[in-house]
């Protein structure tokens, strides 16, 4: 056969070949090096004539350092997020043909063992050892506190601080606000937050409504999502069951949720029977069940829950103050306070400045309103009693912080200067009575102690450049926790002198509170006396009208010659009273009395008496009219 082109056709086999690539330096012999002398193998001498091409430089400066030169550099470490698992440990090291579960074989296998000489070396060598621990632990605690005891400390030279501990961001793109902050009762290392967006119109379709419950070592991840059906205005553990939460909706719904049972709520408050507007704060009621609640909303409602039961409240009070249950003229509720040792009054802080005191067990719903505390420019964003002086409480509104007595209505009896940011919440300290915080629009967290201050902050603080909405203390004083705007909570600890009881700081702090209460009494009774005056003094205006009415007819000469006539009727009516004294006086020597030094004496002061009397009043009256008239002009 032959190929179009007349080439040759040759027909041959094809051997399939292998070729293995391998570096000179992964196999055979390694080199061996070794030293030895050093050989000169091009030697250049330097060429005078090449010198006419350079220039001398004369002088030289030269830095010289002693430290080496180091450069700065930044890099950004990748955030890790760290998860906790447990393990749950089942009972093994059983031989195969033993099974655990059934009691007789595991009793004849332990006897077996038991005889063996082996075991029984063990078991004396690791009971000695035992034996010697017990017996230092018996000798002495190495974990005694030697002064737990101790109530008071002595005074810290330490000035008062915060550090910051962690901070836990919201994990969503669109970032919502820390709207409140509730620390676990038991172990207080969880730390749950409600997150949403009070900005109504500017919130966005693709924003989540997940609130988290954090674990303070775990700040990159939430420990447990809470998953509503609207985002969460205040989220509460219950402090009888850590596992139990409440939480009032922005749609006005209550929700509680079990931690065991996941994200998502046991049960959900009917939308018809709940608020109208957001839940602004859920509070827990003492009682034998633990399952009470109560919650407050600018609808102007306070209703009464029992969880095992949502689906409507168990009692309604709408915050009238004219008694009328009118819900169209009832204000807003947006801060709660409820103290477990009276627990048949709580307070309510409205969006219209005024405190509300109830009391849930009277008869009527117009008799639970027992009286209000008027102060404020804006909303009550906070209001707390002090844990240690409950008749003593603190409210938050427009730009001051200030403390009340339930004795003294009119009046705040102390109260901070006017900020230049909004205040948004406040909180007691849980160890020290003197001691509160306050968060503002600006970023920064005051610490108050008015034993120390009264004008000014002891500690001020800026923790964030964003605005802090929440603010949360745990029960030992030492952390505090703040919510921004942007969703961050950062966690702080306080130094040790703010979370500490000072030498008779109760006493002291009493004896303030006390004191301003007086103080503000007295101003009260000044204020009515005047106002009762004021209200005298117009009416008397009007009679003075209608007569100036009747004399306006009247000549010149007539009105001298009346008041000449005044004049000389006021005279004679002094003159007859005296005459009547001196006839008395005549009588009685008459009846065989005669009048001692003493009846002399005490006739004598009356006189005077009187006319201290009347110059007194009349000092009075001018300083009064001076007063009124200084207030005129005011």
């Amino acid at each position: 056969a032959t190929w179009p082109f007349s080439l040759p056709f040759v027909v041959s086999t094809m051997e399939i070949v292998y070729v293995y690539v391998k570096k000179r330096s992964e196999f055979g012999r390694q080199c061996s090096f070794s030293d030895r002398m050093a050989e000169v193998n091009v030697d250049i001498q330097p060429d005078p004539l090449l010198s006419v091409n350079f220039i001398e430089r004369d002088p030289i400066d030269t830095g010289v350092q002693c430290a080496s030169d180091m450069s700065e550099h930044e890099i950004n470490t990748e955030r890790i997020e760290m998860e906790a698992r447990g393990i749950n440990h089942v009972e093994g090291g059983w031989p195969k043909d033993v099974n655990p579960l059934e009691m007789e074989q595991t009793i004849r296998f332990r006897k077996k063992v038991e005889k063996d000489e082996n075991y029984i070396n063990v078991i004396m060598q690791l009971g000695s050892l035992m034996d010697h621990c017990i017996k230092q632990n018996n000798a002495i605690n190495i974990y005694e506190e030697y002064f737990e005891d101790e109530e008071t400390a002595g005074i810290s030279d330490e000035p008062p601080s915060a550090k910051t501990i962690n901070v836990f961001r919201d994990p969503n793109p669109i970032k919502r606000t820390a709207t409140h902050l509730s620390w676990h009762p038991d172990r207080s290392r969880k730390l749950a937050v409600a997150y949403s967006s009070l900005e109504f119109q500017r919130s966005s379709k693709d924003m989540s409504f997940d609130s988290y419950i954090w674990d303070l070592e775990t700040p990159n991840k939430p420990e447990m999502l809470i998953r509503p059906s609207s985002p969460l205005i205040c989220l509460e553990y219950n402090p009888k069951d850590s596992h139990i939460l409440i939480g009032g909706c922005y749609n006005g719904q209550i929700a509680y949720w079990d931690t065991r049972k996941g994200g998502l709520p046991v049960e959900l408050s009917t939308v018809e029977l709940g608020h109208r507007d957001p839940v602004y704060n859920a509070i827990w009621l003492q009682s034998k069940t633990g399952t009470d609640c109560f919650s407050g909303s600018t609808d102007g409602q306070v209703l009464w829950w029992d969880i095992r039961k949502l689906s409507e409240p168990t009692e309604t009070l709408v915050m009238d103050i004219s008694r009328k249950g009118i819900l169209e003229h009832a204000l807003g509720a947006i801060s709660l306070e409820y103290e477990p040792t009276m627990p048949t009054k709580f307070m309510v802080g409205t969006e219209q400045g005024v405190v509300i005191s109830c009391n849930r067990k009277a008869k009527t719903p117009a008799e639970k309103i027992v009286s209000t505390y008027s102060g404020h420019h804006g909303p009550i964003y906070s209001l707390a009693r002090n844990p240690f002086y409950p008749k003593n409480f603190l409210t938050v509104g427009d730009w001051t912080a200030r403390i009340w007595s339930e004795e003294s209505k009119e009046s705040s009896i102390m109260w901070t200067k006017y900020h230049m940011a909004y205040l948004t919440d406040s909180c007691w300290s849980t160890t020290r009575p003197a001691v509160f915080f306050t968060t503002k629009m600006d970023g920064t967290l005051d610490v108050w102690d008015f034993l120390f201050k009264q004008t000014n902050p002891t500690l001020n603080l800026k923790v964030c450049d964003d605005p802090l909405f929440s603010l949360r203390l745990q029960d030992n004083g030492r952390f505090i926790g703040c919510g921004s705007k942007l969703g961050t909570v950062t966690l702080l600890e306080v130094s040790s002198g703010l979370c500490t009881l000072q030498r008779n700081e109760k006493n002291a702090a009493s004896a303030m509170f006390e004191r301003e209460t007086h103080r503000e009494k007295i101003l009260e009774a000044r204020h009515r006396e005047m106002r009762l005056k004021e209200r005298t003094k117009a009416e008397g205006k009007e009679d003075e009208g209608h007569f100036k009415e009747e004399v306006e007819d009247e000549k010149p000469a007539e009105v001298l010659a009346r008041v000449r006539k005044e004049f000389f009727e006021v005279i004679e009516n002094e003159l007859r009273r005296k005459e009547r004294a001196r006839t008395k006086l005549k009588s009685i020597a008459g009846q065989g009395k005669e009048p001692g030094e003493e009846d002399e004496e005490e006739a004598a002061p009356k006189g005077e008496k009187e006319e201290e009397e009347e110059e007194e009043e009349e000092e009075e009256e001018e300083e009064e009219e001076e007063e009124e008239e200084e207030e005129e002009e005011e």
